[in-house]
């Protein structure tokens, strides 16, 4: 499964390593391009090189994922950028971990965990705050063992897919299944990659850092109503009482006495 808006200059590539393969290692499947909108011949290229084209007409990564997922016939399902940063004869690895049990299997590209990046294939910023800091939340606030929540190469059942329901419709998508999968306990496992320089040849990166990253904080809150809502009031209600038991109390703090007039802050 590979989404697409515009990227003729290595879709043809990506098509070819992923049918290559599926044809090395005697697996039975489909190479889908879902394409969200391009007009400089990145579907006829990927048809040439051997990919079933699928055209999404509404815009976002996630709307282009979730036409193709729909579109799919496989019991597993592998997905990967269309920039050629991502190794799409890795694809075997992925199957045979989905084979014996896992129900998402999740690229990891950071040399921590067995990762590899290559020098400039990823801004520092994402590297050193962006992606590390989100990964940290994902893992305290929901649980996932995950450690490189925005990878884009990973694999999932189509069992978990529909179990999952996901709703978001831009980059957040795929970070939308990381809590999912944690939500619904199904098991992951990670799988060291390497994360190649993209061939976009100077264009800019569909990932926009601030407003992706923004939309990624505000997904977290959304699906976790206890840090969203009860523990904020909790603390508000503590801050309540305390700041009513000073006041009633008439405590004494330097030069300033506290009445019943405080109670009105």
């Amino acid at each position: 499964m590979i989404p697409c808006l515009d990227e003729a200059h290595t879709v043809g590539g990506c098509v070819r390593q992923a049918v290559e393969a599926l044809s090395r290692s005697g697996l039975a499947g489909e190479v889908i391009l879902a394409d969200n909108g391009s007009v400089d011949g990145s579907r006829e290229l990927a048809a040439e090189a051997g990919a079933q084209v699928v055209c999404i007409p509404l815009k976002g990564y996630g709307n282009a994922l979730a036409g193709g997922i729909a579109a799919a016939r496989g019991t597993f399902i592998i997905m990967g950028d269309a920039d050629g940063s991502y190794d799409f004869g890795e694809l075997p690895r992925f199957v045979d971990q989905l084979r014996v049990g896992f129900e998402l299997v999740q690229g990891c590209r950071f040399p921590k965990y067995g990762g590899r990046i290559e020098s400039g294939a990823m801004p520092l910023m994402h590297r050193w705050i962006g992606n590390p800091m989100l990964t940290v939340l994902a893992r305290f606030m929901f649980g996932t063992r995950i450690n490189d929540v925005y990878c884009g190469l990973r694999g999932f059942t189509r069992s978990f897919y529909d179990r999952a329901n996901l709703r978001c419709t831009g980059m957040e998508f795929a970070t939308e299944m990381i809590i999912r999968a944690a939500q619904l306990g199904v098991r992951t496992r990670e799988l060291p990659i390497t994360l190649s320089c993209d061939g976009r040849s100077g264009r800019p990166s569909h990932l926009r850092t601030f407003r992706d990253g923004w939309y990624t904080l505000r997904l977290f809150l959304l699906c976790s109503p206890d840090w969203l809502f009860l523990l904020p009031g909790i603390s508000l209600i503590a801050c309540g009482l305390l700041g009513s038991a000073v006041s009633l109390w008439a405590v004494r703090i330097g030069p300033a006495t506290f009445g019943v007039h405080s109670l009105l802050v």
